[in-house]
């Protein structure tokens, strides 16, 4: 039996909670947070387990709760102080993502990970997703020929009201591109298995938050935008986002093309459909979720997955598929896109 702690008792750590009950050999023991309606809402998700704990300091739980592992579900930019306290426990933590809210921060989190007890994976959890596991399982073994053009499209709802609405503005969240779109990132390099070295990007705030007013200030995170990513091997992908369009058919569309052809995935259509260019095709093959996955989470059973390979790592002492390095360099390429909006031009990546 691992015995899990959660610190966030959030949206998001709510999630995990529900997955983790899915998860045979896997007891959330403890959850702390210090917004009392968040705790109580983590409290109805557990009531058949008698012996949970909940508690208003995560700090306290680390002192008094025998655990094998935690997730960390706080704010973005909470993430490297909390980290701080957990570095030197003998622990196994899944952070989610993004990993900081800055890449200075992301630096030092790198940092003090190789020096410290505690093991982190971090929660970019869309390469879990069954379609796009799938998919890219298509894509590496070669079915288009070597990759030249990637592209992903998420056209979706705006982002949702959270404790406090920290969510609302870039210094708590790292901006957009940083809190939601670290995923895309994350799912190029992965897709590419190569390493960015430009990036530009086209953005703005167009339509979404614009009348809301939280303690005299308005809103200011990116409701839409283009970004272009060089690949250091030749390759270039392509992230298009808008959040007013939650009327779409597919949140998700994600293909890439090669010398042989086009593969593509949708979501949360399922379909992974492969057009040869000798016009053979359209070959489609559909990859569903179980219900039960679907169920506990808003992400198409990418968290139940992510767990399932997070709590096998566990068990076997091995490592986590995505690690720190790839947490910051998802960090990196966002807030690199940030700033070619911001001075318009293109931002040169460092390959490390």
């Amino acid at each position: 039996m691992i015995r899990y702690g959660v610190i966030g008792a959030g949206m998001m750590g709510r999630e995990h909670i529900a997955n983790l009950k899915l998860i045979e050999g896997a007891a959330v023991v403890a959850v702390a947070d210090t917004f009392g309606p968040s705790l109580e809402a983590a409290k109805q998700l557990v009531t058949a387990e008698t012996d949970v704990v909940f508690l208003d300091s995560y700090q306290h739980m680390l002192d008094t709760i025998e655990l094998d592992a935690l997730i960390v579900a706080t704010p973005n930019n909470t993430h490297l102080a909390v980290f701080q306290d957990i570095a030197e426990r003998d622990i196994a933590v899944l952070m989610e993502k993004p990993l900081c809210s800055t890449v200075e921060d992301a630096l030092r989190l790198e940092e003090m990970a190789k020096h410290a007890r505690a093991r982190i994976c971090v929660g970019l959890e869309y390469r879990y997703m069954p379609p796009v596991a799938r998919f890219i399982a298509r894509a590496h073994e070669g079915e288009t020929g070597p990759i030249r053009m990637l592209s992903i499209r998420e056209h979706r709802f705006p982002f949702l009201p959270k404790v406090q609405n920290w969510n609302r503005f870039s210094s708590n969240t790292g901006g957009t591109l940083v809190e939601k779109c670290c995923h895309f990132f994350d799912l190029m390099r992965y897709i590419l298995r190569d390493e960015p070295v430009r990036i530009y990007a086209s953005g703005g705030q167009e339509v979404n938050h614009l009348e809301e007013i939280y303690e005299g200030k308005r809103p200011d995170v990116l409701d839409t935008a283009y970004v272009i990513v060089d690949f250091e091997g030749g390759a270039r992908a392509a992230l298009d986002l808008c959040m007013y369009a939650e009327g779409s058919e597919q949140q998700e569309h994600i293909y890439v093309l090669g010398e042989r052809g086009k593969l593509e995935v949708t979501i949360p259509g399922a379909d992974v459909t492969w057009s040869p260019r000798d016009k053979s095709g359209p070959v489609i093959e559909h990859v569903p979720t179980p219900a039960t996955a679907l169920a506990a989470g808003s992400h198409h059973g990418a968290t139940y997955f992510q767990h399932m390979k997070f709590h096998k790592a566990l068990l076997n002492d091995t490592p986590f598929e995505v690690g720190v390095r790839d947490g910051v360099r998802s960090v990196e390429m966002g807030a690199a896109a940030h700033q070619s909006i911001t001075e318009g031009r293109p931002i040169d990546l460092t390959v490390r």
